[in-house]
């Protein structure tokens, strides 16, 4: 495997939002069935008035939303269909807010999402842990190497260890020989990436910081001590489904696949000859991953493709569409389930595991990934951001809102990222600009 130096840090530092200062933030999430932007005011408030975590009170004051266009799998496959969507629903978001946007928090889902945990050492001078040694072992781990091809995400310091004692949240001050910092690297294939951003470029928009969708969902899914006990945020997508496990109040982990609740519409349209459309509105309004003995004797309505037009629809027994169903509701938590036991920390994880995004609103989702993982499942929505509308309330916006959590955690630099407003994107920026 051919590897190359990381040769910046991933720098998220564009997008942090000191305590204790306002600011106006605009996010954007890309996915296979929805695009959505959000414009919010992040004002500073008292502890007791905020979420375990927060530092800010967040208020949406812009929305916009379009259904998804040369999107597929969370990867952009068609510029121009991409691009028409991103710019609709930035425009309705900038009218309702009433300010124009010039940079974005955007979220990333493709690209093949995944972990690496890594360690870095450096020796004391002095026998004191101090603010330059904690510097020192953080650029140490900035020399850590990743594959060609592939592109660092987040980097975050999950735990520090002095004398090989590890379990330390914050060595300043204390006394030993040798610092040690554990981090958890995300990485991402790099082109896929760099479609994401060139998308937001071409709608004449910079990107401050890209965030792993799994990691922004759980920010805004997971509550109270969740996080710290141990959890794991499983968000299932239309074209993907990814997860995120927390540990000690860190991300430990990342992982996904390309596999999500777009997949369980076309087995519906495919297994009963009907139109996509028709199928989604079939999966939403009556649609079941358990099937009942009701199922039997209620009867659905469908329209074959192909029929000719004024041949009267075919009655089918609701058993039927949900028989479709479950076989691809299973494949998706089993694939889950297996990622998770390959992580090495679903012992970490305790029993709380917290659904959220569109494809976990089937009705039954939740009772059957309780018999797939073995353990209790809740449903997982965002909480603690006022403003919303009642159409983005649901489990299907928790990246987009985790998107408006993140810029109150966004950690210290350890590696510096590659300016998304240089380089080829500038230059194409710049072009389109001088261009129309």
């Amino acid at each position: 495997m051919t590897v190359i130096d990381m040769p910046r840090r991933v720098d998220q530092s564009r997008c942090h939002v000191p305590q204790g200062r306002s600011s106006t933030v605009c996010v954007l999430d890309v996915g296979s069935t929805k695009v959505a932007c959000l414009i919010a005011k992040l004002r500073p408030a008292p502890e007791e008035e905020l979420l375990t975590g927060r530092t800010h009170a967040i208020e949406v004051i812009g929305y916009g939303y379009q259904q998804s266009r040369g999107v597929k799998s969370g990867a952009v496959v068609n510029l121009d269909k991409a691009e028409h969507a991103v710019r609709r629903a930035v425009d309705s978001a900038e009218q309702m807010a009433g300010l124009t946007v010039e940079s974005l928090i955007v979220a990333q889902t493709a690209g093949r999402l995944s972990s690496e945990s890594f360690g870095a050492k450096v020796d004391l001078d002095t026998g004191t842990v101090r603010e330059a040694d904690i510097r020192r072992v953080l650029a140490a781990s900035g020399r850590h190497q990743i594959p060609d091809g592939r592109t660092a995400l987040h980097a975050l310091p999950i735990g520090y260890t002095l004398d090989g004692q590890d379990g330390i949240r914050d060595p300043r001050g204390m006394v030993g020989d040798t610092l040690g910092v554990d981090v958890n690297l995300v990485t991402s294939d790099r082109a896929a990436q760099d479609n994401l951003a060139l998308l937001v470029n071409r709608c004449h928009l910079d990107v401050s910081a890209m965030v792993a969708t799994p990691y922004a969902s759980a920010l805004a899914s997971l509550v109270d001590d969740e996080g710290e006990l141990g959890a794991v945020c499983v968000d299932i997508g239309g074209g993907t489904s990814s997860i995120a496990i927390f540990a000690d109040g860190n991300l430990v982990h990342v992982d996904a696949i390309a596999v999500g609740g777009h997949h369980v519409t076309m087995d519906i349209a495919q297994g009963l000859s009907i139109r996509l459309e028709e199928a989604e509105r079939l999966k939403t309004l009556q649609g079941s991953a358990i099937a009942s003995g009701i199922d039997e004797r209620a009867m659905l309505t469908i329209h074959p493709v192909g029929e000719e037009e004024g041949t009267n629809p075919v009655q089918i027994p609701r058993l039927h569409l949900n028989t479709i169903i479950r076989p691809r509701v299973d494949e998706i938590l089993e694939m889950i389930r297996d990622r998770l036991v390959a992580s090495g920390f679903s012992g970490r994880i305790g029993r709380r595991i917290v659904l959220t995004g569109g494809g976990s609103q089937l009705t039954g989702m939740t009772e059957v990934a309780r018999h797939v993982f073995g353990r209790p499942v809740r449903m997982g929505r965002p909480l603690g951001v006022k403003g919303l509308p009642i159409a983005a309330r649901g489990a299907a916006f928790s990246s987009v809102i985790g998107l408006l959590i993140y810029p109150q955690l966004a950690p210290a630099a350890l590696f510096e990222a590659p300016s998304m407003r240089s380089g080829t994107f500038a230059r194409l920026g710049r072009w389109l600009r001088e261009s129309f």
